[in-house]
């Protein structure tokens, strides 16, 4: 793989494959499966998961060749069991109802999930609004709406500002749901703003940095691009939205993919320059699977191009690191 600074011009016959970076696992995502690995490694199969623990078919698959055993609810797992919950956070009910059933619970909620979370119940308790900005169904959403549900009006794009209502509008803050499109949740966020001239910001961008950061990436490559392949399964809201800012970059094609073999040939036919991204719940071996799908068709080794460096790093939730610990001096 060749590092590039920037896409450059091709010659007639010349083509190119360019690599998007960052793209792949963020750190919210990296954190949730080691926990479910470190989990299975210290307690033994089966350890149960609420939900999907991040939204990628290939991890979750692999994780329940390992003894993870995925759930939809809690009242399919057997009383006094382990449970991870996943990345993409629970409501309070959830935690209750977990409590309740005496089951050990292992939270692997991403901590900037976690941080829109303390702000919904900080808002809340102050008397303000909240419009949170994401879709209707998304795990997300429903455990962020959970933490105050009589603060919080949810809205999917700018057709549903005009059902929001309040009952004062000097008080309305808004919140995001982590993983949307930045450039269409800023044209909500306009629409609500025409309504309620005072709209509070949230305290921090609550779009995370991962899907920031492969947004960027891919608006830089996209002009240059005659067809994008982002890696990234049907359910990931960031990868989906990946394929959706491409196009509107000027990428002439676009489609999503879970792998390499659901590359149509077809897209390839008259295509000189191909970029290849990933969401941010997508191991690397599923893009490299696509360019040595590409290479095996004749095109060169990815130029990588770089637009922004990531180093965060989270800590594993702190119920797993106690007993990790304890089992570390038992050993000794």
């Amino acid at each position: 793989m060749v590092d590039l600074a920037a896409p450059r011009v091709l010659s007639d016959e010349e083509k190119q494959v360019l690599l998007a970076a960052p793209r792949g696992y963020c750190a919210g995502v990296d954190r949730a499966v080691v926990t479910v690995e470190q989990a299975l490694e210290l307690y033994g199969a089966p350890v149960y998961v609420r939900k999907e623990i991040v939204h990628n078919k290939h991890v979750v698959g692999d994780l329940a060749a390992r003894g993870a055993v995925f759930v939809e609810e809690l009242d399919e797992v057997p009383s006094g069991a382990t449970v991870v919950f996943s990345a993409h956070g629970v409501s309070p009910a959830v935690h209750a109802d977990a409590r309740q059933r005496q089951l050990k619970t292992i939270d692997a909620t991403c901590p900037l999930v976690t941080k829109v979370h303390h702000e919904a119940k900080r808002f809340a308790a102050e008397g303000f609004d909240i419009v949170l900005v994401g879709h209707a169904g998304h795990e997300e959403v429903e455990g962020t709406m959970g933490e105050a549900p009589e603060a919080i009006q949810l809205v999917e794009g700018p057709w549903d500002v005009d059902k929001v209502t309040v009952a004062d509008p000097e008080k309305v803050v808004w919140l995001s749901q982590t993983t949307l499109s930045v450039d269409e949740t800023m044209t909500t966020v306009a629409a609500l703003r025409e309504r309620f001239p005072a709209l509070l910001d949230p305290p921090s961008d609550d779009i995370c940095y991962a899907t920031q950061n492969r947004q960027l990436a891919v608006k830089e490559i996209s002009p240059a691009t005659d067809l994008l392949i982002v890696v990234g399964s049907r359910n990931s809201s960031n990868s989906v939205r990946l394929v959706e800012v491409g196009l509107e970059a000027g990428a002439k094609t676009a489609y999503r993919v879970d792998d390499a073999s659901e590359i149509d040939e077809a897209w390839l036919e008259g295509v000189r320059s191909v970029s290849v991204t990933s969401g941010a719940s997508v191991p690397e071996s599923l893009v490299q699977g696509v360019l040595a799908f590409l290479a095996e068709r004749g095109y060169p080794d990815a130029r990588a191009v770089h637009s922004a460096e990531e180093s965060l790093v989270f800590a594993l939730p702190p119920e797993l690191r106690k007993d990790l610990k304890a089992a570390a001096a038992a050993r000794a």
